[in-house]
């Protein structure tokens, strides 16, 4: 017994095979194959209302919007009839920030700024440990400073004065240690 309605032949010009399985474009909405479902494989006319991209001026290098169902190459054709673009103009740099370390002439493309001294360095040299940092007396780590603290629970008591200062250590905490005996 045959079945005379079932599957749809592929609207491939060169194909016309009978598929159990059609494939139905999005875009021309006509039936294929699984061989020629692609907008390529069957050269969609469509395809530019569903393959959506930003294409680039070639000129001035800047991405040209493409509203839904105009051609690209259309909107890019009347950009470049109003391009600005001068080719005298020297290129932008990137690496334009140059880190204050003494003797280093490594450049960032971000600015790498510290939080004590607010001076800008390098991916190398962004720890005050690493710049010597002179913000404001000596500059303690992290480390050092959870061992001042854990030092302070046995030997020290807190005030609750807002400055922090011991015989040999400024801390920023808006404390002051004090030695007790």
């Amino acid at each position: 017994m045959e079945f005379p309605d079932l599957g749809k032949h592929c609207s491939e010009k060169t194909c016309k095979q009978l598929d159990f399985l059609p494939l139905k474009c999005d875009a021309c909405e006509e039936v294929f194959c699984k061989n020629h479902i692609t907008y390529d494989q069957h050269k969609c006319t469509s395809s530019y209302k569903k393959d959506v991209q930003v294409p680039v001026c070639p000129l001035c290098n800047t991405p040209i919007p493409v509203k839904r169902g105009e051609m690209p190459d259309i909107v890019v054709g009347a950009h470049m009839e109003d391009c600005r673009y001068d080719p005298t103009q020297q290129k932008q740099r990137i690496f334009t920030n140059k880190c204050l370390k003494e003797g280093c002439k490594r450049k960032e493309m971000m600015k790498l700024v510290c939080n004590q001294c607010h001076g800008n360095f390098c991916i190398k040299h962004r720890h005050p440990l690493d710049h010597d940092c002179k913000a404001g007396g000596h500059s303690i780590s992290k480390a050092g400073y959870a061992a001042i603290m854990r030092a302070s629970e046995s030997n020290f008591r807190l005030t609750g004065s807002n400055k922090m200062s011991c015989n040999r250590y400024k801390l920023k905490c808006g404390y002051e240690i004090v030695k007790t005996r």
